[in-house]
């Protein structure tokens, strides 16, 4: 069965493997890879599975815990051959890729940890990074998990807005 789109073999589906993972700020599992990789119309599921699983035989890859990561070696070759990823092709994935970056930069910022405390609670431990210094921690308490997990998740979803509010809060004039 023929099949469209401008990509049609598995070193030109592995070249846009290399291409966007060398575009992303972390690992990511397979079904995301997937995802980001199913741009062109000539790409499968099971083509994208085959290609990772001989990526990693080559040392293009490595797996860990379910998460896939370009190596040095993947990076330095699929960056001397990109440019035979057809144009088109390589935009639908570098806009896919860089979308995915910037939640991955995001995520990356922003750290909650929940540490039980026998008796009384738990502790919500939450930061605020700007990508090079901790602009905000915070440890409040808890008085129950679900509790914890809802100032986290919170915190997580809001954390600029939050920090926002404290530091007008805390520089407001009073009289």
């Amino acid at each position: 069965m023929e099949r469209f789109g401008f990509i049609h073999d598995k070193l030109e589906i592995k070249l846009l493997i290399l291409f966007i993972l060398a575009r992303l700020e972390d690992k990511v599992d397979l079904d995301t890879l997937t995802d980001l990789t199913l741009c062109d119309a000539g790409i499968t599921y099971f083509a994208v599975a085959e290609c990772v699983s001989e990526l990693k035989e080559t040392d293009h890859l490595t797996e860990e815990s379910g998460l896939i990561q370009i190596t040095e070696k993947g990076r330095r070759n699929g960056r001397i051959n990109e440019g035979s990823i057809p144009q088109s092709v390589r935009r639908k994935a570098e806009e896919k890729a860089i979308a995915l970056a910037q939640t991955q930069r995001r995520r990356a910022m922003i750290k909650t940890e929940i540490l039980p405390q026998p008796q009384i609670g738990f502790t919500v431990k939450l930061s605020l990074s700007d990508g090079l210094d901790q602009i905000l921690a915070l440890e409040l308490y808890a008085a129950t998990e679900a509790q914890a997990k809802t100032l986290a998740d919170n915190f997580k979803k809001r954390a600029e807005q939050i920090h926002g509010k404290l530091i007008e809060a805390l520089t407001e004039e009073t009289p």
